[in-house]
């Protein structure tokens, strides 16, 4: 099977006055379509640094992010926010959610970024939201919905324009252990129904729990790339 996404020695080092730091050094791999990868390492490995790469959100020092045939280092920033719009869709530890919106309207924001039109958009985020169990929680803020159900939310936004691939970044960090088991069993069943995962987390355990391949990091570098299982 072809890679979604292909990552070649990848490098990027930050500048502090006059002092260089590597966050990430010559990290290469593929992603084939349909599997579940999670990144691992202890804080300051570079982890979040790799997703925030890959989801256009920064750019590389040197090396290659190759995603659906195109060279994210070749791309203008209004190509670098179709990336973001339309290849990869991302979910944060903080939700990152506009607390003055309804659940349904910040999914809908995401689907109006993505040139949905308007009766579409309100289908759609409906939709997706009653999908993800939300259904009688579309009216409400952020402020009145739990941890679990703001993540939720932001998941639903995250695959509203239907992107390649899902970037998780600590998706559990906020969450209690048991809401955290269930935003875990929403995205092995996100995966099992096909959509392509990566997943930063500092949990090694879990995350071999439910990944089909994990990718430990350590100061910049690949320490540890692990097939776990097959990809489905």
């Amino acid at each position: 099977m072809a890679p979604v996404l292909q990552i070649k020695n990848l490098s990027r080092v930050y500048r502090k006055n006059t002092v260089e730091v590597s966050a990430l050094q010559d990290i290469t791999f593929d992603v084939t379509e349909g599997s579940f990868i999670s990144i691992v390492g202890r804080s300051g490995s570079g982890k979040s640094t790799l997703l925030n790469l890959i989801g256009g959100l920064d750019t590389a020092s040197s090396g290659e992010i190759w995603c659906g045939g195109r060279n994210l280092s070749a791309l203008s920033r209004n190509e670098l926010a179709e990336h973001r719009r339309h290849r990869v869709g991302m979910v944060f530890q903080s939700f990152n959610l506009i607390s003055s919106r309804t659940a349904q309207e910040n999914v809908e924001l995401a689907l109006a970024f993505g040139n949905v039109q308007k009766k579409e958009r309100k289908i759609r985020a409906t939709d997706i939201l009653t999908q993800l169990g939300l259904g009688e929680r579309l009216d409400h803020t952020p402020g009145e919905l739990s941890g679990g159900e703001s993540q939720r939310v932001a998941i639903a936004r995250a695959l509203a324009n239907k992107p390649d691939i899902l970037l998780a970044d600590e998706p559990t960090g906020n969450l209690d252990s048991r809401t955290s088991e269930e935003i875990l069993e929403l995205i092995k069943q996100l995966n099992v129904g096909g959509i392509t995962i990566l997943m930063v987390t500092h949990d090694a355990v879990s995350a071999e729990s439910i990944s089909d391949r994990m990718i430990r990091l350590l100061d910049g570098y690949v320490e540890e790339d692990k097939i776990l299982r097959g990809v489905r």
